[in-house]
């Protein structure tokens, strides 16, 4: 008698399946288990500090302050708890996001959440464009247009580290990882901002929601910071350990995937943050209320700290993280595309058409407006991650709360109810940005 399961298809193929269960779990000790462990939400994170965040957070400290840094906060808050969900779905019920949203609703519902899902993709692959083309020309002088189209080489990149295992993709992220955080620590030392003001900003105030331009930059932040590809990704790549299938091992795994990603997101606030008192503390405070471009930032730096030695760290660190941020959204492509409509294409093949679409609005940008073109194609490829959200979100609180699903691990009551919670807050601030778009409300200067 064929046991019964509350999804369509018993035999789901795995998630990349080429590299599912591929890295040996430790046993023993909590050190050695968490070791094993160590690696995805590194992955993840790296989604959460992609140049997309840079613009964003630039454009918020130079014009706002230190006030949006309680955005920065709270969206972390949120990925935090949206990652653990995610992961919690991969582990317990063998299936990614994508893979649960085809088998659990109707074809029309799940083609039309997998165009979201590709809108999505397509914006975070925008951001990543326009920031690694922007660190190669402060950097090494290449003009934006050719650093537009010569993003489109990184396919090689990509190929070489996954034909290489996965613990070498972890491992090249989490140094480009370090390479970041410590660029930012230098920064800060530089910067000197008032600490005091820096604690202030981190407590929410309600003129964030009233106030046109600062929703319309929250919203930013909170598209660049909890987004929805890293969704699917997480609940596809902790399947990449080779997890026991008795409860304790499931629930071990849960524990040890948890750690992993709050740990790499708390690295993610600190590079936010950072990002965003830096340019609180060297514009705004200095008057310069409108740099939003990245490479006005990176000519105002030296002048203004002092030393030319932190430009250079600004364009290395956002550098780093457009090559970081290319990898993930590499994989994220593969696992929507197998997920929702079980279609494998040659890993180059989906990384070039994919940047082919998101290399043509950059290099309209940067040939028409220039800097300021691609300023406001950062921020606006953030705000539409933010309103892609729900539609990630809902479908992933449905199913961890769902303990046939999870097949009897289902999220905590709490951590479903503060899920639900957040979806309701995200949905709300949605719904206003868009009544301000409508009602013709300046949004940015």
């Amino acid at each position: 008698m064929q046991e019964k399961t509350a999804w369509k298809e018993m035999g789901t193929r795995p998630s990349l399946a080429e590299s599912h269960a591929s890295v040996p779990v430790n046993t023993g000790r909590f050190l050695r288990r968490l070791v094993s462990f160590l690696g995805p939400g590194y992955m993840v994170a790296v989604g959460y500090m992609d140049p997309g965040n840079w613009a964003t957070s630039l454009a918020a400290g130079s014009a706002f302050g230190y006030t949006l840094l309680s955005v920065i906060l709270i969206s972390n808050v949120m990925a935090i708890l949206l990652q653990a969900l995610s992961l919690r779905l991969g582990v317990a019920s063998g299936r990614d996001l994508a893979q649960a949203c085809r088998e659990a609703f109707p074809r029309p519902v799940a083609l039309v959440l997998w165009l979201f899902a590709e809108a999505a993709i397509i914006a975070t692959d925008l951001a990543e464009v326009i920031g690694t083309a922007i660190g190669l020309n402060l950097l090494f002088g290449i003009p934006l247009e050719i650093g537009v189209v010569l993003t489109a080489l990184d396919v090689f990149l990509i190929l070489w580290l996954q034909s290489r295992g996965f613990r070498l993709l972890e491992a090249v992220v989490i140094a480009l990882m370090a390479v970041i955080f410590a660029c930012f620590a230098i920064e800060m030392a530089y910067a000197d901002p008032v600490w005091g003001e820096v604690l202030s900003g981190f407590i929410p105030r309600r003129e964030i929601a009233t106030t046109p331009g600062m929703l319309y930059l929250a919203m930013g932040i909170l598209g660049a910071t909890v987004m929805p590809h890293n969704l699917y990704l997480h609940s596809s790549i902790i399947q990449t350990r080779r997890i026991g299938p008795t409860r304790a091992e499931k629930l071990d795994a849960i524990r040890m995937g948890t750690i992993d990603s709050t740990v790499a997101l708390m690295f993610a606030l600190f590079i936010n943050a950072s990002i965003l008192i830096l340019a609180a503390a060297a514009f705004h405070t200095t008057g310069r209320t409108e740099v939003a471009e990245i490479q006005e930032a990176h000519k105002l730096l030296g002048p203004i700290l002092g030393t030319s030695l932190a430009a250079t760290l600004f364009a290395v660190a956002l550098l780093a993280s457009g090559l970081n941020s290319t990898v993930t959204a590499t994989l994220t492509g593969q696992i929507v595309m197998e997920g929702f409509i079980h279609f494998r294409m040659k890993p180059w093949a989906r990384r070039l058409i994919t940047r082919s679409i998101a290399i043509v609005p950059a290099l309209i940008a940067a040939v028409l407006y220039g800097e300021s073109g691609t300023a406001r194609l950062l921020v606006l490829s953030q705000v539409v991650l933010s309103m892609q959200l729900p539609f990630a979100m809902v479908p992933l609180v449905m199913f961890t709360a769902d303990a046939q699903k999870m097949n009897g691990l289902p999220a905590p009551r709490w951590l479903t109810i503060a899920a639900w919670i957040i979806t309701v807050i995200v949905v709300g601030l949605n719904l206003k940005l868009i009544l301000d778009v409508a009602s013709g409300a300046e949004l940015l200067h």
